[in-house]
């Protein structure tokens, strides 16, 4: 009973029972990879042995900058489960921000994908703890010059070790792994995860309320393995011994959809974006999905229609809710046995909810003075957080203000929730339209009209407004070949919303500012209209 909660020990379980399950890859290099978990066991104590011979020690910290691929699983494993740090870099960040978290996680081996050596070259000079960078690839694919002075080659590396490695054991609060905030104000911010809080929420995430992972499933993360430890699917699979496809650095729709049929998908998880790609992809060219029985939708809300058009392809859509600072799941939209027989509008409007709490978190909402409100579905206020997984601190900071004095974690999301648990998000914090003196959702407004046919992407923002402080302005994407007009989509909202929600204009753009995890810059834009004169 006393055993400590250790990642070496999920690998160590699906060499041993699950030895012969895939891992599947689809490389930058181009070819498709195979090898079993066993395999992967296998190189992970190579990759150890390797670790120590470049010097690196209990504690100290590894950087990836790499795409879902069997190499940097690999790393995932090899570097947590001989007691260092496995920090994931968002390659997606501007130069600065990459080396700005670097050297805030003092990573003292950078291992990166050929897609990002520019990146890295661009920016090693300022990499002041550095001491080995490590090229994802073998020999053959090596780049006959580069700027890096003796880069290193990942397959030589592993290959040159022996895969005689003994994981040790050491306290299940010892960090595992670190993942940066997005950044989209100041710098970013370090959460840094241990043992035991990855391997509690492993369990918590396979529960069949929750993600439902089993060996029975074949397991797509579209989610990226740098963005909060890919949703914490490499460990929550390999505890259950899933087949894992990992879809490398092409996530458009028709690869997507390739490796979804060719290798039997049957759960993906991933932003709405890339459901979006896919759906189109689908569509224009008449395809039907034909393995895919649940998607995982997190990062932003998924609108109603995406539960339908999934649903016509005989997959279930179901809401994840989470953070960084979460490990990351903290809610699902699963529904209950009461709902069983509801008709579809009923449990539409479930599937649209950001969900209950998975078991390990407790949510609370209360008002700007921190008074606990209701759950009755009605009132609004700010949301709460504790739990087995989520942060303590921020990574290297003493000063604590996200925290409240009895230890709630406030997430910034302003929500509802109802009698059986369901968790609604109205709004962020700094994202809610307040116009005469009430809140407007916009995420409301946005789900609503990307309900309609012509409409990619849409973004609500509130702009100042001379009788009603704010009103909320639509930002609007149509898809490739359509056409609306400003009348169309206004009207589309009728009978849907309160009237006086009915946004009061429509402006169109090519494409919306993301974030590096696919998230809408909302600052952004509220930046380009702040100037926006009302008609």
């Amino acid at each position: 009973m006393e055993q400590p909660l250790l990642i070496s020990a999920l690998l160590q379980h699906a060499e041993t029972y699950h030895g012969d399950s895939e891992i599947v890859s689809r490389t930058v290099e181009g070819p498709i990879h195979r090898y079993t978990y066993r395999e992967a066991a296998r190189r992970s104590r190579q990759l150890a042995n390797a670790l120590a011979g470049l010097g690196v020690a209990h504690g100290d910290t590894v950087g990836t900058l790499a795409w879902n691929g069997y190499r940097h699983y690999e790393i995932y494993f090899a570097t947590s489960g001989s007691g260092a740090i496995c920090h994931t870099v968002n390659p997606r960040l501007f130069a600065e921000q990459i080396s700005y978290i670097i050297n805030h996680g003092e990573d003292k081996v950078l291992m990166f994908d050929l897609s990002f050596l520019p990146v890295v070259e661009q920016i090693a000079a300022e990499l002041t703890t550095v001491q080995h960078f490590v090229l994802l690839t073998d020999r053959a694919h090596m780049p006959r010059e580069s700027t890096l002075d003796n880069l290193l080659c990942y397959e030589d590396l592993v290959n040159s070790h022996s895969d005689h490695y003994q994981w040790p054991v050491f306290d299940e609060n010892t960090a595992s792994s670190l993942c940066y905030t997005s950044g989209t104000t100041g710098n970013p911010k370090g959460v840094l995860y241990s043992h035991r809080s990855t391997v509690l929420h492993a369990f918590a995430s396979s529960l069949p309320d929750s993600l439902d992972i089993s060996a029975q499933g074949a397991i797509m993360p579209v989610v990226p393995m740098f963005h909060v430890n890919g949703w914490g699917l490499p460990y929550s699979c390999t505890m259950n011994g899933a087949k894992l496809v990992l879809p490398g650095p092409k996530m458009d729709g028709v690869n997507l959809y390739e490796l979804i049929e060719s290798e039997g998908v049957t759960m993906a998880a991933g932003v709405p974006t890339i459901w979006m790609m896919l759906l189109q992809h689908c569509q224009k060219n008449h395809l039907k999905i034909h393995s895919l029985k649940r998607v995982i939708v997190g990062g932003s809300a998924a609108p109603e229609s995406m539960v339908d058009q999934l649903a016509e392809h005989g997959a279930e859509l179901r809401q994840l809710w989470g953070m960084t600072e979460l490990s990351p799941c903290g809610t699902t939209s699963t529904p209950k046995f009461k709902h069983n027989g509801c008709d579809t509008p009923t449990l539409r409007a479930l599937q649209t909810k950001q969900g209950r709490p998975i078991y390990g978190v407790a949510i609370r909402i209360v008002d700007d003075e921190g008074k606990p409100l209701p759950n009755d579905g009605v009132a609004f206020g700010n949301l709460q957080v504790k739990g087995s997984w989520v942060l303590s601190r921020y990574f290297k900071r003493e000063l604590d203000d996200a925290h409240t004095e009895d230890g709630w974690f406030n997430t910034g999301d302003v929500v509802t929730i109802d009698r059986d648990g369901y968790m609604k998000i109205t709004d962020r914090t700094k994202d809610v339209i307040k116009s005469g003196g009430e809140w407007i959702s916009s995420i409301e407004l946005e789900n609503i009209l990307v309900g309609h046919p012509a409409v990619a992407e849409a973004a609500a923002i509130g702009v100042l407004h001379p009788k009603w402080d704010e009103r909320p302005l639509m930002v609007v994407v149509l898809k490739p070949g359509a056409t609306a007009s400003r009348e169309e989509l206004l009207g589309f909202y009728e009978g849907k919303i309160a009237k006086w929600w009915t946004p009061d204009d429509v402006v169109f753009l090519d494409e919306l500012p993301h974030t590096a995890t696919g998230k809408l810059q909302k600052m952004k834009l509220r930046e380009m209209f702040k100037d926006y004169q009302w008609a």
